[in-house]
């Protein structure tokens, strides 16, 4: 069945008025898009920042519409009709069922990262090239490898990775870094991150990439009130990772040290532009020289060691 799609460009104060009139009309199954909207859940939801790439803030730019659905049938074309007349010149297109569901996989396409990876998405061929691939169901929840965060920590991955070395991936989303790590020659990843979620997802993909359970385990939970929880981590890692953002960094990097084995290093992004300097002495001030800064459009990655590796 196809279905028309119907987008009306209306000021964010008439918004409720507006969807009561267009209920009037027949029209119903509204989709509300708005930029204020967008910034909030942003600010609220400070670990989804990872999956919001570049493409899809700015298609919500100054953005304050109302979408709906009609059947592409006499009655639906009727109250397309009336629509129309009440309110002039709208946005038309068409939709059919079968692209429901799955038109939101064209956006995702095979990346290359660093010198060695390359994310593929589940449905898509295995580039050629030789390059190692990392599979992912990018539909599943953050962490898609799009994103300068996830693409910086994996590219310094590959100067770290190797057999025998244990990786600890805080806020681990999909997985991708943990299953990055593996993937490169790593022999176990733990992950932990506070979306109940995060588990399932992260397993299910690192099934994807033909990894096990006694390779890979997600737990859910937040480290930076849990004890308990961090206790059961353990410690020893080789690698730590911590792609999160700023503001949940600066308390972490007061545990880092627990987690990590005392040749070991610690990568982590997720700071934007204008905290990095924050972040920074926050990482030195709990005994980390930062060896590397790398920086990607508006976002920063260190990699850091203990201070007393360099002589601190």
């Amino acid at each position: 069945m196809r279905w028309i799609e119907v987008c009306i460009n209306t000021p964010r104060e008439e918004i409720d008025t507006r969807c009561e009139e267009l209920a009037a009309l027949g029209a119903g199954g509204f989709v509300i898009e708005n930029e204020d909207d967008f910034r909030e859940f942003l600010e609220n939801n400070h670990q989804y920042w990872d999956y919001v790439d570049k493409e899809l803030s700015d298609s919500f730019s100054g953005v304050s519409r109302i979408k709906t659905y009609l059947a592409d049938d006499e009655d639906g074309r009727a109250i397309l009709a009336a629509i129309r007349n009440a309110y002039g010149a709208v946005s038309v297109s068409f939709v059919e069922d079968s692209d429901w569901e799955n038109n939101w996989r064209e956006y995702y396409k095979p990346i290359e990262i660093g010198k060695k990876l390359v994310v593929v998405p589940e449905w898509e061929e295995i580039p050629a090239g030789g390059r190692i691939p990392l599979r992912l169901d990018p539909g599943l929840i953050f962490g898609t490898g799009s994103h300068p965060t996830t693409r910086m920590c994996l590219a310094a991955l590959e100067d770290f990775a190797g057999s025998g070395k244990r990786v600890l991936d805080l806020g681990c989303g999909s997985g991708i870094l943990g299953i990055g790590a593996l993937n490169l020659g790593c022999e176990s990843c733990t992950g932990c991150d506070i979306d109940p979620k995060a588990p399932d997802v992260a397993c299910a993909n690192a099934a994807l990439n033909d990894i096990g359970s006694e390779r890979f385990r997600v737990y859910a939970g937040d480290i930076l009130t849990d004890a308990s929880l961090r206790s059961l981590l353990g410690s020893g890692y080789d690698i730590v990772l911590a792609n999160i953002v700023s503001d949940v960094i600066i308390p972490l990097s007061a545990h880092v040290g627990d987690f990590l084995a005392e040749d070991g290093v610690f990568i982590t992004s997720g700071i934007i532009d204008g905290r990095e300097d924050e972040v920074a002495a926050a990482i030195r001030s709990n005994g980390f020289v930062i060896t590397a800064h790398h920086c990607e459009e508006e976002w920063h990655c260190f990699v850091c060691v203990r201070a007393a590796r360099c002589g601190g």
